[in-house]
């Protein structure tokens, strides 16, 4: 069957936990380091982000996104660790190269957020299957079509790299040469251009029949085959994440305070 989705097949806790669980899992690596103004905070988030990504056996899907991020952040650290506006105590120079401590701790910060946000929505990306979670925002009353594009947007990646795969291999078939250089890189990478477009467009087209065969467009009021309710185990995780929160407010305040 083809892949469509980053969704990890793992019959882990992770995976069983109810799609809002992790979406408020979001919301909470994001706030608490904002809330809480301290850096360490972005190391704590990215620290459970990592031990909920190896307990559901699914680190290895992430590593290739951490390593680009990687090559992102030591950009940032280039840039505001050289011409920040605000640079002015030396920290260590490179030859000509002049490396301040303001721009530095400024581009640690982006880097640290940067990674946090990627380990957070990975966590729920790799650990949710659309389906479930369109057919829980529909059951919850939200509009079908705003399902669709939910869905549409977990989609877009795996379908657009599985596309450019097919026609590279067909490309390679043909002759052409697709690995080397940049030049031939380059030179490869136009003729992909007009299949993946035109493939792209005979997909929404076909999807778009295949929607309105399944009454998409009705107005009847949809019934689901099963509903999926939060558990124990969903309200004792976002207890903990919102306890998180809470914590992260508390320090802030007192921080300033004293």
């Amino acid at each position: 069957m083809k892949r469509i989705t980053l969704y990890v097949e793992q019959d882990t806790w992770l995976t069983r936990l109810h799609p809002f669980s992790k979406l408020f899992y979001i919301l909470t690596a994001v706030a608490v380091p904002l809330a809480g103004g301290a850096l360490w905070m972005y190391g704590l988030m990215i620290a459970i982000s990592l031990c909920f990504l190896i307990s559901g056996k699914v680190i290895g899907r992430v590593l290739p996104l951490i390593a680009f991020s990687f090559t992102i952040i030591l950009t940032v650290f280039l840039i505001h660790g050289l011409f920040n506006q605000n640079n002015h105590d030396l920290l260590f120079q490179a030859g000509p190269l002049k490396f301040y401590r303001e721009g530095l701790l400024y581009a640690l910060r982006i880097g640290c957020n940067i990674l946090n946000m990627l380990l957070a929505f990975a966590v729920f990306v790799l650990s949710v299957r659309p389906a479930d979670l369109v057919e829980d925002l529909e059951q919850l009353g939200f509009s079908p079509r705003f399902g669709y594009m939910i869905n549409s947007v977990f989609q877009i990646i795996p379908q657009m790299m599985g596309t450019m795969n097919i026609i590279m291999d067909a490309q390679r078939s043909r002759g052409m040469e697709t690995e080397g250089n940049l030049i031939t890189r380059a030179k490869a990478f136009i003729p992909l251009i007009s299949p993946v477009v035109s493939s792209s467009l005979i997909n929404t087209r076909e999807r778009a029949i295949a929607l309105e065969v399944r009454g998409f467009g009705s107005g009847e009021k949809k019934t689901f085959l099963r509903e999926r309710r939060m558990e124990k185990r969903d309200h004792g995780f976002m207890a903990c994440m919102a306890a998180l929160v809470i914590i992260s407010v508390v320090w802030r305040i007192i921080h300033v305070i004293y």
